[in-house]
């Protein structure tokens, strides 16, 4: 069976840290409660920037994007039109939100102004748009350079260890010296690999 698409909703910090005290999240909107509102707003992936941008953008105190589990919840989620004369639904949240329904709260950077060059992304990939995560094809074509230049590494060092060889000795030199070049550019590959993802995976380090 199919897991459901996430949906998300943008919550002020200190919002979302009450509705874990509470055991449910009763916030509709900016400046707006679920009794006032009748529902909870949220919106698919590919919404919630456009939602900060025009709703969020005067907003300077700390804000979480919530990633919510549709199963988990036990009250009505429903396509709608957000307001009279749109031509986009958003899905709305008829009840509290559980807190056990939020899947990920995902801290989010300062808010975008018409002077900033765009939002801080997300660290979690699914909540970010499409445009925001990096293509296939571009990692792809990006390492094989990366593998390509390493391989360029170890035949370098192998041509520099036979005509080394050579110099030495003319029968058998060259070989024994390739040899030994292609295993000292082994090594040498191996220790950049390592080094190369070791600070990928700890960038701050």
């Amino acid at each position: 069976m199919t897991a459901p698409t996430p949906i998300f909703h943008l919550a002020l910090l200190r919002d979302w840290e009450q509705a874990q005290r509470a055991g449910s999240y009763t916030v509709s909107t900016l400046g707006r409660s679920l009794a006032e509102e009748g529902f909870i707003h949220a919106s698919r992936a590919d919404q919630w920037t456009g939602v900060r941008e025009r709703f969020y953008a005067e907003v300077t105190e700390p804000m979480v994007l919530l990633q919510i589990d549709p199963a988990r919840l036990d009250v009505p989620v429903v396509d709608e039109l957000p307001e009279p004369g749109a031509t986009e639904t958003y899905p709305h949240i008829y009840g509290p939100l559980p807190v056990g329904a939020v899947v990920k709260a995902i801290p989010l950077g300062a808010p975008t102004t018409a002077h900033q060059a765009g939002p801080a992304a997300p660290e979690d990939e699914e909540a970010r748009p499409w445009g925001a995560q990096e293509s296939f094809s571009r990692a792809y074509f990006r390492e094989m350079f990366v593998n390509v230049a390493l391989l360029c590494v170890v035949v370098a060092v192998g041509l520099v260890g036979a005509l080394a060889g050579h110099a030495v000795a003319d029968d058998g030199g060259t070989g024994i010296g390739g040899l030994s070049g292609i295993v000292i550019g082994v090594v040498v590959a191996a220790l950049l690999f390592r080094r190369r993802h070791r600070a990928a995976d700890h960038p701050g380090s």
